[in-house]
């Protein structure tokens, strides 16, 4: 299999395996009008396999989107075919319009311009993302 290297744009790598799809789908990169790979089960000496997404133009990845999804992510820039920053991504403490609040008895479903906002109260194996209106935990 032969993927073209970028040259300008980002590589989002170390990706679990299997979760990339769900990256792609939330930062909602099917609105680009640019080249994006996305290539599954690559082997890795680190995870065993991941997953890595190649996008070729310069854009504005949401951290807190790929923070939630995988803390382990990395995102290489790259201009002009070097790269020339490596940011690694965390764990964030609050979630806003990434996921919506399931409850139906909370204030964002009768408040639609409400932010659906989640903060973390877990950390670890445990991590749990809540509601700040209702409490409710994030599925």
């Amino acid at each position: 299999m032969n993927i073209d290297s970028i040259k300008n744009g980002i590589v989002i790598d170390h990706i679990k395996a299997g979760k990339g799809m769900e990256i792609y789908n939330l930062l909602e990169l099917d609105k680009l009008d640019c080249s994006i790979a996305i290539i599954k089960n690559v082997m890795s000496r680190k995870l065993g396999k991941k997953d890595i997404i190649k996008i070729d133009s310069d854009f504005d990845v949401d951290l807190d989107v790929l923070g939630y999804i995988d803390p382990g992510v990395t995102i290489d820039v790259i201009k002009d075919g070097v790269l020339v920053e490596k940011k690694k991504v965390e764990l964030p403490t609050q979630l806003k319009n990434v996921i919506k609040c399931k409850n139906p008895r909370c204030i964002t479903s009768i408040e639609q311009e409400l932010p659906h906002i989640f903060k973390l109260t877990g950390q670890g194996d445990k991590r749990v993302y809540r509601c700040i209106y209702c409490e409710a935990k994030a599925e």
